[in-house]
């Protein structure tokens, strides 16, 4: 773990970029009961019912030392998804060269 966070000490190098990636899965739901507005000195209240729908799937690369970040939502998460961020991040950074 210690050889992971000495990598944020590291200073700048546009040769070797330090690139995170993470994924998560989110559930999307919508209220079924409308909220009761706050009034003043209350916070608004919420039922505890919803209506689920659907799923999300967010990307994400961030690179920490120079706060650029990119996130990608899709309806799923296959493998076919996971490899088109990939190709996304390489050819982001020119990791390789562009196919023609």
């Amino acid at each position: 773990m210690e050889e992971v966070l000495e990598l944020y000490t590291l200073k700048y190098d546009a040769d070797y970029p330090l690139v995170c990636f993470d994924e998560s899965s989110k559930q999307l739901i919508s209220e079924v009961i409308t909220p009761i507005e706050a009034k003043p000195g209350q916070k608004q209240r919420f039922d505890y019912q919803y209506q689920r729908e659907g799923v999300a799937n967010l990307f994400m690369f961030f690179e920490p030392l120079t706060s650029w970040r990119h996130v990608n939502v899709t309806d799923r998460r296959t493998q076919i998804d996971y490899a088109q961020q990939m190709k996304y991040l390489v050819l982001e950074f020119r990791l390789i060269d562009s196919p023609k």
